[in-house]
């Protein structure tokens, strides 16, 4: 393989500038989507279901359009264009979501905002790969979690601080939303298309050479041939690629119940009460954004530490260390009673958060042809999205009686499976050479 120019520490920061955008939107869908839906009347068993647009998209929507950027040739490169419109409509997306007066609408608004983010997201992870050399994926993957860790930590904050600096009602609402919810979507939608536009102002993809180009176009095009791609790469799927897949399950399914009842179960903890209408359920509502500011910040801190331990350890170990102390957390949290001691646990979480939106992805990353790197960035989003799915149809079978009606109770289940996913990292085969992994980070430029 032929070693691509080392880029400078500034360099790896612009090009991954996007992700802070990105992931301030997501933030806010973590943080909000469950109390808008119960402010709009939605029931609480019903909450999984009305998720459903994320891993539904991701399903569908981050394969084929993985696969797509693959075999894709225009002026701008073959990356740029999907996430760049996903940006856009993501934009858009989040401008119209405060404005929603039914449960539906808001649901019909998800889709289309999560559809749009899914257009982004692989096609930009499969840019950052073909970027960078080997020896820089780990710094690469994990100034990604980096900004994923800033922009989740400013999505969450800005209610608290439209509240707490600039004298906003925490009471006030327009429509039936807090008005600081819909502040802090209007923020968002000018965030998300503002940090792609940096790095598609500051970065250039590496242009594909004439030879590239012609096999590209000689291999068959249309929704046929790109579905059939994406059948062939499951059934070639590399080793490491498969056995990451219980790991995936397990932590997948556990944060996806994390972020529908954190809130409630706050509420139901600290206050005993998760009705909507209460005071201290939007105390408890509040109160989630502070914390997930937190873990975000400490996702933000550690992802760069991380780098430096990931090329030293190997991103597996690292990994399963950090999957285990979320764990531990989510099982602590209901237990605390003293809100200030709600931030110990967090720490495990943002740490974990780091960890997950990085190291899976330098394992990955080392393990498949770079020819493929957008079909199997796009299936690999299939490990994330099929645990979620399995989330919003099995929880509201068991939610009421095996859980007995208690958010608490899911988090303790999602504690115990972000457990089983930390011991099941030691399955993975995976080959770490700390000389290749240590190399400069260092270098050149675009």
């Amino acid at each position: 393989m032929t070693k691509k120019k080392l880029l400078s520490l500034s360099q790896i920061l612009n090009m991954n500038f996007g992700f802070f955008g990105l992931q301030y939107s997501f933030g806010l869908q973590q943080a909000n989507m469950s109390p808008i839906y119960s402010y709009l009347g939605a029931e609480e068993s019903s909450l999984p279901l009305l998720w459903l647009a994320g891993p539904m998209t991701g399903l569908i929507v981050q394969p084929i359009v993985g696969a797509m950027s693959d075999k894709t040739i225009t002026p701008w490169g073959r990356r740029t264009p999907y996430f760049l419109i996903g940006a856009i409509f993501c934009s858009l997306s989040l401008f119209v979501m405060p404005f929603s007066s039914t449960v539906w609408m808001a649901a019909s608004v998800l889709w289309i905002l999560d559809a749009a983010n899914n257009i982004t997201q692989e096609p930009y992870r499969a840019f950052v790969s073909d970027k960078l050399d080997k020896s820089q994926h780990p710094l690469g993957f994990l100034t990604q979690s980096a900004f994923t860790g800033l922009g989740q930590t400013l999505s969450y904050l800005t209610p608290f601080l439209l509240i707490n600096f600039f004298a906003f009602s925490e009471s006030e609402k327009i429509g039936k939303l807090p008005s600081t919810t819909l502040i802090a979507f209007l923020i968002g939608g000018v965030v998300s298309i503002g940090s792609i536009m940096w790095t598609l102002y500051t970065t250039k993809e590496i242009p594909l050479t004439e030879e590239e180009k012609e096999a590209i176009k000689k291999l068959p095009s249309g929704l046929g041939a790109t579905l059939q791609e994406i059948g062939l790469a499951i059934k070639e799927m590399p080793l490491t690629m498969r056995l990451m897949g219980p790991m995936m399950l397990f932590s997948w399914y556990a944060m996806f119940i994390y972020w529908q009842y954190i809130a409630k179960c706050l509420s139901a903890s600290l206050y005993g009460t998760v009705d909507a209408t209460s005071p201290f359920f939007r105390k408890a509502e509040l109160l989630v954004g502070p914390l997930g500011a937190f873990y975000n910040g400490v996702a933000f801190v550690s992802a760069f530490g991380m780098a430096w331990l990931a090329r030293r350890y190997g991103p597996k170990s690292i990994h399963g260390l950090s999957l285990f102390l979320a764990g531990a957390g989510m099982l602590m949290i209901p237990l605390i009673k003293d809100q200030t001691m709600l931030f110990i646990p967090m720490v495990g979480l943002g740490v974990c958060w780091a960890s997950m939106m990085g190291n899976p992805y330098i394992m990955l990353a080392g393990s498949i042809p770079p020819h493929r790197t957008g079909v199997y960035m796009g299936i690999f989003n299939m490990f994330i999205v099929i645990p979620m799915l399995l989330e919003t149809f099995t929880l509201p079978m068991y939610y009421e009686t095996w859980l007995g009606n208690s958010p608490i109770n899911a988090l303790y289940l999602a504690g115990t499976l972000m457990i089983l996913a930390a011991f099941s990292v030691n399955f993975i085969k995976y080959k770490f050479d700390p000389k290749a992994e240590n190399m400069p980070t260092g270098g050149g430029g675009h």
